[in-house]
């Protein structure tokens, strides 16, 4: 198989690959595949192929990046779990509170210092594995 028909399929499946990504980077580097594969259709060398595909590969990245910081990236989803009541076990000394949400426990804290502790609190937000609670649903 001639090597502009590897650069294609290559190009080919990365390009498929963004479709399930919505980066634009997969693009980017496809993009540079497909041109790789041109230069070699035109007879350049391997070396030649891979430096024409390589420096593409890094300019279409840079410009992908920008593109996204430009746009702004979508505000992140509130998640699963935010808005769904949770029962409090114990309140500890610090404010933070043991509650029973999905069969387990959980550490909770409350979402300001204003929030009046009740044994049925929501979900407001997560820090990682700490849930953030409030008195009213969000």
């Amino acid at each position: 198989m001639d090597n502009y028909w590897i650069w294609w399929i290559l190009a080919a499946v990365l390009i498929g690959a963004e479709m399930l990504t919505g980066t634009f980077y997969l693009l980017a580097v496809g993009i540079a595949f497909t041109l790789g594969g041109v230069v070699a259709w035109v007879g350049a060398s391997l070396p030649m192929q891979l430096l024409t595909a390589g420096v593409l590969s890094v300019i279409g990245t840079v410009i992908a990046n920008r593109w996204r910081r430009a746009r702004g990236d979508p505000p992140p989803s509130p998640g699963l779990d935010v808005g769904q009541s949770v029962h409090v076990e114990s309140w500890q000394p610090d404010g933070s509170a043991r509650v029973v949400y999905r069969g387990t426990k959980w550490n909770g804290v409350l979402a300001s210092s204003e929030t009046p502790r009740r044994h049925t609190m929501y979900i407001v937000a997560t820090r990682g594995s700490t849930l953030v609670l409030g008195a009213e649903r969000p």
